[in-house]
């Protein structure tokens, strides 16, 4: 991922609307050059707008990232992580931040009685770096212990990556299982269970809509195919045609934005989805994404301690949602990474990441009638500090054999605490559950989502 200096650099390069026009019922809005598809996902993309018309970002996403043969985290040849690949993710980066996450979840568990057997689930494992070094350090603390490890991952070549990296080492107690969706895995009424979702919810589709200026109605941006020629012969339609009032970036694809000229049944449901957005002006530009909702849902299903369900009773956990966000919504934070750098939305689509950024407020209302209390989001930086960095750090620069190794270890660390790189720009997001009875158990506090005591000078 880049890093939040390169993010702002990318969204201030703004470029100046060309040409505006009316057509079927979406306002057009027209880029400067127009190029024939280069990858298979564009051409299936062209296909389908030829056909039926203009498509939402979500389904341009959901096409570009998980397309079964030629999606970005679908199709094997496409080099995702590490150094080589588009981005690098905290796991990758030390074992620290694996095993810290493992800390809270061990110190979770603590809390809720020890003595169950243990169930660890993780949305969209990557590699598998990030449970690896997380078993590894529950294992020390309850060899004892069978662990069942639930993967949710859809894409095969991701799933051969994990069952390498996991099962390369000796581990008797450990079973591993992979699901297609989380929907596939039961709340369990005897395991604990232990969630994580590391950059997961950044990668869902959103939808991306505008309020009207004047009436208020939400219009949903949408994906055209770029025009030729027929705009120089229209152009009484275009002295007809809505402004958009925003500035777009500049396209050299054969894609483009539209906006919908008339609101949809989508729009108005999406638009009413949080109470927050109501709130959101005339003009305002909102990515919402209603995967994100239902998922979150199901995460706070999982972890909900209620023994009053006779069919699926639910012993309870907790869990840690990591990723790009705030509380809050965004307007403008969709954007794709090619090698480490940004680029244009719609470049090379299905060779890219696409991204947007986490309502963490969005997430934690698809919770709120359940069993479950969510904590934060505080920044990455603060939840590592807080859970011990600087005592894990001491402790591996001590034991460092080269000044090579010892300079690599202190890099990598402070590189996670960054408040101007990851330490800042992810956000750590705390589920934890209780049973009914327990009338404190929302507001009791869990390290380290502690409000620190105010400085008073004397």
């Amino acid at each position: 991922m880049a890093s939040l200096t390169r993010i702002c650099r990318s969204l201030a390069s703004r470029t100046r609307l060309v040409e505006t026009r009316i057509a079927s019922n979406c306002l057009h809005i027209r880029f400067n050059s127009t190029t024939a598809p280069h990858t298979k996902i564009e051409k299936i993309i062209l296909d389908h707008i030829k056909t039926t018309g203009p498509i939402s970002f979500a389904t341009y996403m959901q096409l570009c990232l998980s397309h079964p043969t030629d999606g970005y985290y679908m199709n094997p040849a496409n080099k995702v992580f590490g150094s080589g690949g588009d981005f690098i993710t905290s796991p990758e980066i030390s074992q620290t931040f694996g095993e810290l996450i493992a800390l809270w979840l061990l110190q979770e568990y603590e809390k809720a009685g020890k003595g169950h057997s243990l169930r660890l689930v993780e949305l969209g494992p990557g590699k598998g770096t990030l449970m690896g070094d997380v078993l590894r350090i529950i294992l020390k603390f309850k060899p004892e212990k069978h662990v069942d490890v639930h993967l949710v991952e859809t894409s095969p070549a991701m799933r051969d990556l994990q069952k390498t990296h996991l099962e390369s080492g000796t581990r008797p107690n450990v079973r591993l299982h992979w699901h297609n969706s989380i929907e596939e895995i039961p709340p369990s009424a005897s395991e604990y269970t232990m969630l994580l979702a590391h950059e997961f919810f950044d990668a869902l589709p959103v939808h991306i809509l505008q309020r009207h200026k004047e009436t208020g109605f939400w219009h949903e941006v949408l994906i055209d195919s770029q025009p030729a020629d027929e705009l120089d012969s229209n152009e009484s339609a275009t002295s007809q045609a809505e402004s958009a009032d925003t500035s777009i970036p500049e396209s050299t694809t054969s894609l483009r934005r539209v906006l919908a000229s008339k609101p949809s049944n989508v729009g108005a449901v999406l638009g009413l989805s949080s109470p927050r957005f109501a709130q959101l002006p005339n003009g305002s530009f909102l990515e919402v994404s209603p995967s994100a909702f239902k998922i979150a849902r199901k995460v706070g299903e999982l972890l909900a301690a209620d023994d009053s369900q006779k069919e699926s009773p639910s012993l309870g956990g907790c869990g840690l949602i990591i990723d790009y966000g705030k509380d809050g919504a965004y307007e403008d934070s969709l954007r794709a990474f090619k090698r480490h750098e940004m680029v244009d939305i719609f470049r090379e689509p299905g060779l890219c990441d696409i991204t947007a950024n986490v309502d963490f407020a969005f997430l934690k209302e698809s919770m709120e009638d359940l069993v479950v209390t969510p904590h934060g989001p505080i920044s990455q930086g603060s939840f590592l500090v807080r859970m011990g960095l600087p005592m894990r750090l001491r402790t591996l620069l001590q034991a460092a054999k080269t000044e090579k190794r010892l300079h690599d270890i202190h890099g990598a660390a402070m590189r996670l605490v960054d408040p101007k790189g990851m330490g800042g720009q992810y956000k750590v997001l705390g589920i934890t559950s209780e049973r009914r009875s327990d009338a404190d158990s929302s507001l009791r506090e869990v390290w380290p989502y502690v409000k620190e005591p105010e400085r008073v000078d004397k």
